[in-house]
């Protein structure tokens, strides 16, 4: 007999690749370190170690550390939780919005940013901002979904198995309850149910 699954099953990463799940959770790791060791370079010695001996080449060496960090971490954000295609897309345009700003930034600082006469800090601090902009605001949505997906409010999400295929269905706890006992009396109308359930699925 088909099965109408569990209801709130605990299994939040069915389906979900282990090694995206994992590469994820090591790019937002390097990100985070970045941005503490761009802070580092220009609060300690550790700029020195890393061979910017002067002020302006660790501050230079701090900026791309931290530029580069900050949209690693939204990456892994996205790469770690049961994201959507669109906001997948959205983080890595935003992303590379990001690397423009840190390439830009490679070629302005210092020479050419706040002084001279083609100075690039505005266009870098814009194409910085509209990544991280973009960038952040499809992480949020990301955990905002997953967030409503762990907390479905009175919904029950059921998994039919047919022929090998499996389907999955949101109803409310109603019709769950009316399914579910349906079933158990087997009073004829196991098939009917789902029929209903497998046309709603392909919805």
């Amino acid at each position: 007999m088909e099965q109408l699954g569990d209801a709130y099953g605990g299994r939040r990463w069915e389906g979900r690749d282990p090694r995206r799940v994992y590469a994820g959770a090591a790019l937002g790791v390097l990100g985070a370190l970045a941005v503490v060791l761009g802070l580092l370079v220009v609060t300690t010695p550790v700029g020195a170690w890393l061979g910017a001996s002067d002020l302006r080449a660790a501050e230079k060496l701090a900026g791309t550390l931290g530029g580069l960090g900050i949209p690693a971490m939204f990456l892994g954000v996205v790469a770690v939780l049961p994201s959507s295609r669109r906001e997948n897309v959205g983080v890595l345009v935003g992303a590379g919005f990001c690397l423009v700003g840190v390439a830009i930034f490679q070629v302005a600082y210092p020479e050419r940013w706040t002084t001279g006469a083609e100075t690039l800090a505005f266009e870098t601090a814009m194409a910085y901002f509209v990544g991280t902009g973009l960038a952040f605001w499809f992480v949020f949505t990301a955990m905002a979904s997953f967030r409503t997906r762990n907390n479905p409010q009175g919904m029950v999400r059921l998994e039919l198995t047919r022929k090998g295929k499996k389907q999955t269905v949101t109803v409310t706890r109603e019709e769950y309850q009316r399914y579910a006992k349906a079933i158990r009396s087997d009073g004829g109308e196991t098939e009917q149910i789902i029929r209903e359930l497998e046309s709603r699925a392909e919805e």
